[in-house]
């Protein structure tokens, strides 16, 4: 029986993949890790949570000794804008993390999950249908981890049979978990504006393409890939992975098919603009398709639909219960 632990469980996909990793294989033997932020409920109630840094070796290699681990999903990370503001801090916490968690994981015979990301392609990389193999050169730290935590990956299945395997998300969409300092977070903020006010200020233009996933088949790909036959994996480190592409226009257009009134606008953020645009409007995911049978189950339209409806839901027990509190209190 599977004994996971996964680090970077409090953010935007630990918390969904912590309980849907739980559920598959049992809630006492999937561990949850996580370093300063709090985490959610379903995460620290679950099954067992522990606080720990990935930058200390020695205290991850106990966690692994001591609940009997031999699989790491390591989510661990900063972002891509938040990366630039503390470059040192995100190669610190970036590639510090994934080798402790890698060395760890070639002493105890753990498989390793690690995400690559559509920042790992730069301004000469092909942007449309970007193909598997293709020239890396991101002008970004959080690109520059990201392609150094691909080779590292590889190095250690090469080097030493360590069963590493991992994917590069595009920009992701959660109803769950706030975004943490990404390029791409306007694509799950623009859902609370519309929600709230029925009005968002966009930091990229409006025309800017990019790829996204709805986050139930980025949890899915994440468990999928670990599953596979080791066979059939011809890259591993890192297989594109695609749902969808669109613009902010296109996702405010989505948005307007159920909430009329809502309107957007736009006050440009130069630095997240040139990330966007030295990233991949889409990329071709046809080696995971035919290697291990990955397929997106949410285009923009089914996404914007349930997204709106489970963020509802969400935000009026919210309110519901604030309000409660209140009277409660009085």
């Amino acid at each position: 029986m599977k004994r996971i632990l996964i680090t970077g469980a409090t953010g935007q996909i630990g918390t969904e993949l912590t309980p849907a990793l739980r559920q598959r294989y049992g809630t006492e033997q999937v561990v949850a890790v996580g370093h300063k932020k709090e985490p959610a409920a379903q995460v620290r109630s679950g099954g067992p949570y522990v606080n720990c840094d990935v930058r200390d070796k020695i205290a991850l290699a106990e966690l692994v000794r001591h609940y009997k681990i031999d699989t790491i999903y390591h989510l661990a990370a900063l972002l891509s804008a938040t990366g630039e503001k503390e470059p040192q801090l995100a190669w610190d916490v970036n590639i510090t993390g994934l080798f402790n968690v890698l060395e760890v994981a070639r002493l105890h015979g753990c498989a390793v999950f690690h995400p690559s990301s559509i920042g790992a392609f730069g301004p000469d990389t092909p942007h449309d249908h970007t193909p598997q193999v293709t020239i890396q050169r991101p002008d970004t730290m959080y690109g520059v981890s990201k392609v150094t935590g691909e080779l590292l990956c590889d190095y250690y299945f090469r080097r030493y049979g360590v069963d590493t395997r991992g994917v590069r998300y595009p920009g992701l969409i959660s109803h769950t978990a706030l975004p943490g300092g990404g390029t791409t977070d306007y694509a799950v903020e623009i859902f609370y504006a519309a929600l709230g006010d029925q009005q968002y200020t966009c930091y990229l233009e409006p025309t800017t393409r990019l790829d996204m996933m709805y986050m139930p088949d980025a949890i899915r790909a994440a468990i999928t890939i670990m599953a596979a036959d080791p066979a059939q994996l011809q890259h591993r480190n890192a297989y594109n992975i695609t749902a969808m592409s669109f613009t902010p226009a296109e996702l405010a257009a989505a948005i307007r098919k159920h909430i009329g009134d809502f309107k957007i606008s736009y006050e440009v953020d130069p630095i997240r603009q040139a990330i966007a645009d030295s990233w991949p409007d889409q990329l071709d995911d046809s080696a995971a398709r035919s290697q291990w049978d990955w397929a997106p189950s949410y285009d923009l339209e089914r996404m914007t639909e349930d997204m709106l409806t489970r963020l509802g839901k969400k935000l009026r027990a919210q309110v519901s219960k604030a309000q409660g509190d209140e009277d409660g209190s009085g």
